[in-house]
């Protein structure tokens, strides 16, 4: 605890200097980037060992690159991004007065990066707070030591701690980073933990990011191709075998069209891997604790009258091949849990308006995603359901385009980063007013309603402060009525 105060210390008194200029913030994020090409392939080694096996192909594509397209949208824009924005003055204050809003840098920003993706949730938000002008401080998961390593390495070499400081396992209490005294707090992990961070967070009134993942779902309406459907429902459950807080978590699909929908997975499956599970381009459960909670899902599913289908052989490991379950009812965990791995409920639906409510009958999800071709079915689900974030007629593409934010809704989390958003989460917007030399602020000076300055106050006031007429049921000033004894 004791390191974590010094640094968080440290870094405060650093950021009281001025703020960086925006070419500083710039050249920051270019010798980032130099770094992630560098040790891309390190890394990639580093997560297959924590895993047991991860394809390099997967951490390229989802961490690397995804990272590098934030990074790149932040270091074209960000000099755009810190200008002050010119607002115009209210009717009494125009003239020749100016008004803006300037955006500063909120001081120091800590960072909580989960297992599944410790590179691209660990550098995402560190991009948005460079840009912001922030210092961070950086909590690494203890389940993933050797990619830590790399991501220390990495932003050892071109950040002194006094700008970005890294943690790892050696924090045996997480609660002891939470409750640090931040200027701000990013979190992305279960719901479960989130409450406790922001509980911890609480104490010391630092406002928070909350990236909480839920139960995304997949609506296959009636005019689309199943078969179609079927596949790219597939690909995001076998990317990194589902351990990503955006993979489909389940599948709504209309009662006839089920048996089809399930033989389009199997196919899809096999059509990815015709290898099975043991190939080396196959993801593993990160550890045994993550693969016996699937393991345990399943076999609650199979007790309460679930139909489990595995999409291929599976030897027992941690290797597990994706699942689809159908006969699904509310009292499984596979209902109530966020899966993050390679089960694939599948729930039947009469109507549009019953898939409709079955979504909005829970928690909001970090994600939805409908497919169809009719753009009134595409307006309904739209209008009538809430998520974090939507991708039609596919998975996961709206956060990988980093000019849109990336945030969650209600028990999806709270708060955005990516694009023009994240810089703004992580500013204070701070207004500013600029008082001309001719401004008369003396004509509403006290005393007041005395001489020519009184004209001109009983004008204003008449004009933007009118007394409720009490004759229709307006309340007189005085006390507000809610103050007033029952």
């Amino acid at each position: 605890m004791t390191r974590l105060l010094e640094t968080l210390e440290t870094q405060k008194l650093a950021a009281r200097a001025a703020p960086s200029t925006g070419s500083e913030r710039v050249d920051k994020l270019k010798a980032l980037r130099t770094q992630i090409e560098r040790y891309q392939d390190v890394f990639a080694d580093a997560a297959s060992a924590d895993f047991g096996n991860r394809p390099h192909f997967e951490s390229r594509l989802i961490e690397v690159i995804g990272t590098l397209w934030v990074l790149d949208h932040a270091r074209r824009n960000v000099k755009k991004w810190m200008k002050p924005e010119k607002r115009a003055p209210q009717a009494l204050f125009a003239g020749p007065n100016w008004l803006k809003v300037t955006y500063q840098p909120k001081g120091v920003v800590g960072i909580v990066t989960p297992w599944n993706m410790p590179l691209y949730l660990s550098l995402g938000p560190l991009i948005a707070s460079i840009a912001a002008g922030n210092r961070a401080m950086i909590k690494l998961p203890e389940e993933t030591p050797r990619s830590n390593a790399v991501i220390k390495t990495l932003l050892g070499e071109i950040f002194d701690e006094s700008e970005v400081a890294v943690f790892g396992d050696e924090i045996i209490d997480p609660s002891e980073f939470t409750s640090l005294p931040f200027d701000h707090l990013i979190f992305t992990g279960s719901p479960r933990v989130g409450r406790l961070v922001m509980e911890a967070a609480a104490n010391n009134l630092v406002p928070v990011t909350l990236e909480l993942g839920g139960k995304s779902p997949a609506i296959v309406a009636e005019d689309y191709p199943v078969a179609d459907a079927a596949l790219r429902i597939t690909h995001g459950k076998i990317a990194m075998s589902g351990q990503i807080c955006v993979a489909p978590d389940y599948a709504l699909v209309r009662h006839a069209e089920i048996p089809a929908f399930v033989e389009g997975v199997k196919q899809a499956f096999t059509q990815f891997y015709p290898d099975g599970v043991d190939g080396a381009e196959y993801c593993q459960l990160v550890n045994d604790r993550h693969a016996g909670r699937i393991k345990a899902m399943l076999d609650d599913a199979r007790a309460k009258g679930a139909e489990v289908t595995p999409c291929a052989p599976w030897n027992g490991g941690n290797s597990i091949p994706l699942h689809v379950v159908t006969g699904v009812t509310f009292d499984m965990r596979i209902s109530q849990e966020e899966v993050f791995g390679p089960i694939l409920p599948v729930v039947g639906y009469g109507t549009l308006d019953d898939a409709i409510a079955y979504v909005a009958d829970h928690p909001h999800p970090l994600a939805l995603y409908l497919f169809s071709k009719k753009a009134a079915v595409r307006d309904r689900v739209l209008g009538e359901t809430r998520s974090g974030g939507v991708t039609v007629n596919d998975w996961g593409w709206h956060v990988v385009n980093a000019a849109v934010p990336f945030g969650g809704v209600g028990n999806s989390g709270f708060g955005t980063y990516h694009g023009v958003e994240g810089f703004r989460e992580l500013s204070n917007a701070r207004p500013v007013f600029h008082r001309a030399p001719s401004f008369p602020t003396q004509l509403m000076y006290p005393p007041i309603n005395v001489g020519p300055r009184g004209i001109f106050q009983r004008f204003w006031m008449d004009r933007y402060s009118k007394k409720p007429d009490s004759s229709l049921g307006g309340t007189p000033y005085g006390e507000p009525t809610w103050a007033k004894d029952d």
